[in-house]
């Protein structure tokens, strides 16, 4: 990225981190239910759907735009927060940034109420947005959202247990769980500011399909990834036999007699799950899967920016969001 860009991110980073974590200074008690809060919070990401809402808004206004924003860009993130320490509980994921995961640190039993928390502080946020008159409909869309990430997060505990599972239906899966909080994020920073309806629908629809681009690279680097760098374990939707994009193409491309042998490697979880995870990574390479993965990425990539050129507003705060999301779909963690 040039560096204006990097520096305009940098700063649009730093007021929302001041924002976020100003509700912590004093403390709140009982400390059981606040700090797990805090400390999720707190694991730093990239924080890309509070920048996505703080981008729309500026797009869509002007500074009094980005201050419309900061509430929307402070509910999508503590949601998305929400959900991701309820994902790892279902998931029983030991590490999240790297970092422990909350029920590791505490309990199950904390981090479900903990969560329950972030879920409520979210609605919290959004009551903040100083247009009053906006309020109403924001929140109507952000329960739209919200619930396509739950049923999301169903479709793809179904799908462990189903062997039916299609390339559309994970597709499907994806598109709620992952991408309409990206496009959401993107949609709720424009209403936000002010937004005509058009600019809002196009900046769903981008962060929609950026979103589709994005869990793609996600589950590559799940299995092909640096476990080091991303800070999660490597091959970890291999192990768990999940039925991803990577998983579905590798199955559809295999002779009759690999194809069985894919299917006994997911009808097992071993105690020592390595050999399992070299096989199966093999046989995704021989079908070609990562460039497959690759170019189906790159497609939804390129119908996202044909949105974004329709979205009136200020040029050059949309060149940094297609900038932020070229950076997030050439990362390594």
């Amino acid at each position: 990225m040039q560096p204006s860009t990097v520096r305009i991110l940098t700063d649009l980073r730093n007021r929302f981190v001041a924002e976020l974590t100003a509700g912590t200074v004093h403390e709140r008690k009982p400390r059981g239910l606040y700090e797990p809060v805090e400390y999720i919070l707190s694991m730093g990401g990239k924080r890309v759907r509070p920048l996505l809402a703080l981008l729309a808004a500026r797009i869509c206004g002007d500074d009094e735009g980005l201050r419309a924003g900061m509430p929307v860009a402070l509910a999508v993130e503590t949601f998305h927060n929400f959900t991701l320490l309820h994902d790892d509980i279902m998931d029983d994921s030991p590490l999240r940034r790297g970092q422990p995961t909350v029920h590791e640190r505490w309990d199950v039993n904390t981090a479900i109420l903990s969560g329950d928390l972030m879920l409520i502080q979210a609605y919290g946020h959004l009551c903040r947005v100083p247009a009053t008159e906006r309020v109403a409909e924001l929140l109507c869309r952000f329960n739209r959202v919200a619930t396509g990430v739950c049923e999301g997060q169903q479709f793809d505990v179904d799908f462990e247990l189903r062997d039916d599972v299609t390339i559309d239906d994970y597709l499907h899966m994806i598109e709620l769980k992952t991408a309409v909080l990206l496009g959401g994020a993107l949609e709720l920073g424009a209403l936000a500011a002010g937004g005509s309806a058009e600019d809002v629908d196009h900046l769903y629809a981008f962060g929609r399909l950026t979103g589709l681009a994005f869990q793609l690279h996600d589950d590559l680097l799940d299995t092909f990834g640096d476990g080091q760098q991303t800070g999660k374990l490597t091959g970890n939707d291999i192990i768990r036999n999940k039925k991803t994009f990577l998983y579905l193409k590798t199955l559809e491309g295999l002779g009759a007699e690999e194809r069985r042998e894919l299917l006994h490697w997911f009808s097992q979880s071993p105690e020592d799950p390595a050999d399992k995870v070299a096989r199966v990574t093999q046989l995704m390479q021989r079908s070609n899967v990562p460039q497959l993965v690759g170019d189906l990425r790159d497609k939804f990539q390129a119908e996202a920016y044909a949105h974004l050129d329709q979205v009136d507003g200020d040029a050059s705060y949309k060149n940094i969001l297609r900038d932020l999301t070229e950076d997030l779909l050439q990362r390594s963690n």
